[in-house]
């Protein structure tokens, strides 16, 4: 027997800090969650580390994001020669399961361009109503190792759920004022974001992950921001802020910093927080905007 079972608490390693922030309030105190993907880096970028073999190497269970965005794990995992570990194994959690995908291409990024993007956007957890699909996949890999600890990890699940149903309401309510507002974002992190509070995406900075994009491009974008109105940049935390503020200066538009990760910034220490700090940052920002 492992010894995580012996203690009766299992190890959950989380590729990132938003899976592992929902990994832990579903698990409480039956689990012990790791992340590999540090929250303050970008995780599509992430290269993983020897030292991420040792993190692994005690897991009971892995949560992933999936969707291609974290593809590197399965470096990791067949390194380890642990095949339960890999996409599709029995200690293997896809987060992704039963979440409605934006922007489904329905092309391999492994053997195409790449870009973690391939499969669909995979950023659905800032849409807070995904987390209840999202707990529910993470609840039932639990439950399949600790099958005794079924009422525990429901009752977790609830007792989360009813918290962030209230929280929707409220976020809800500071965002409706600026329904319809467009926006334009640095990276395409925010589509399920803007789909929940009906806010308009018009328009990208970065075109392709890790390419500076074209005078052209940036001119056109100008030229959109102009004609629609746009009212905010949304500018993820980890990201360069260069061309962003080039935007800004360029149309007056204001840069507003959000947390794609959970612990991209200090604020967001959590899921909840995460969102609290996202919805609080641009409807303030809308707020100035609009006087």
């Amino acid at each position: 027997m492992h010894a995580a079972f012996a203690s009766a608490r299992i190890v959950v390693v989380a590729t990132t800090s938003d899976i592992a922030s929902l990994v832990s309030a579903v698990g409480g105190d039956l689990v012990q969650v790791k992340t590999i993907a540090p929250p303050a880096t970008d995780p599509e970028e992430f290269e993983p580390r020897a030292s991420d073999l040792s993190t692994l190497s005690d897991a009971d269970l892995i949560v992933r994001v999936g969707l291609g965005y974290d593809l590197w794990i399965d470096k990791l995992t067949i390194q380890l020669h642990r095949p339960e570990f890999q996409a599709g194994g029995r200690r293997s959690v896809d987060a992704s399961t039963g979440v409605p995908v934006l922007e489904v291409r329905g092309r391999n990024p492994v053997t195409e361009d790449g870009h973690a993007h391939g499969l669909g956007n995979p950023h659905y957890w800032l849409d807070p109503a995904n987390a209840d699909a999202v707990t529910a996949i993470i609840a039932e890999g639990i439950i399949g190792l600790m099958p005794a600890a079924r009422d525990t990890i429901v009752a977790n699940r609830n007792r989360f759920l009813a918290t962030l149903h209230e929280r929707i309401v409220a976020w809800m309510q500071q965002l409706a004022p600026y329904r319809g507002t467009a926006l334009v974002a640095y990276h395409n992190s925010w589509p399920y974001f803007a789909r929940r509070f009906h806010l308009n995406l018009i328009g990208f900075i970065e075109t392709k992950e890790g390419v500076a994009p074209s005078v052209a491009h940036l001119s056109s974008l100008i030229a959109v921001m102009r004609q629609s109105g746009a009212r905010a940049i949304l500018q993820e935390a980890y990201e360069p802020k260069n061309l962003s503020e080039m935007l800004s200066a360029r149309t007056g538009v204001p840069l507003v910093v959000l947390a794609p990760t959970v612990g991209s910034v200090p604020e967001a220490r959590d899921y909840l927080s995460l969102m609290d700090f996202n919805v609080g940052a641009l409807a303030r920002t809308l707020a100035t905007a609009s006087q």
